[in-house]
């Protein structure tokens, strides 16, 4: 089976899997294996246990759909993010999602310092009108 995962800053994810559990906080857990029936489902705030043969990984997963047909597994999630286990997964996702708060905050303090100074400005030039 192939699974996609893809957020707003791009693919995620894009490897072949032997089969995915999916744990959402309002829909419960499931599993989806190969040759399963096609499904949608909504993924509120949970995640995604992956198996690849003797290997297992995590993605975190905030307010995502998936989808699956003919052994194409696609999940688009507003935010995720891989990881070994669910936890450190889960820590990734929260230290970028506070660095991305802090971004905006910034802009904000920019684009507000930046008006003020074209009022600023502005006052000036209709002052050296007079």
């Amino acid at each position: 089976m192939k699974l996609v995962v893809v957020t707003p800053s791009g693919e995620l994810f894009n490897e072949a899997v032997d089969y995915i559990v999916i744990s959402s906080k309002n829909n419960g857990d499931f599993a989806i294996m190969k040759d399963h029936a096609p499904i949608i489902s909504a993924i509120d705030v949970g995640y995604i246990k992956m198996i690849q043969g003797d290997k297992t990984l995590y993605t975190v997963v905030i307010n995502g759909a998936l989808e699956q047909q003919d052994n194409q597994i696609n999940i688009i999630a507003q935010e995720a993010h891989v990881g070994l286990n669910k936890d450190s997964a889960m820590d990734h996702l929260n230290e970028v999602r506070k660095e991305r708060l802090e971004a905006n905050r910034q802009r904000t303090q920019d684009f507000l310092q930046a008006e003020k100074e074209l009022r600023k400005n502005l006052r000036e030039a209709r002052a050296s009108k007079r």
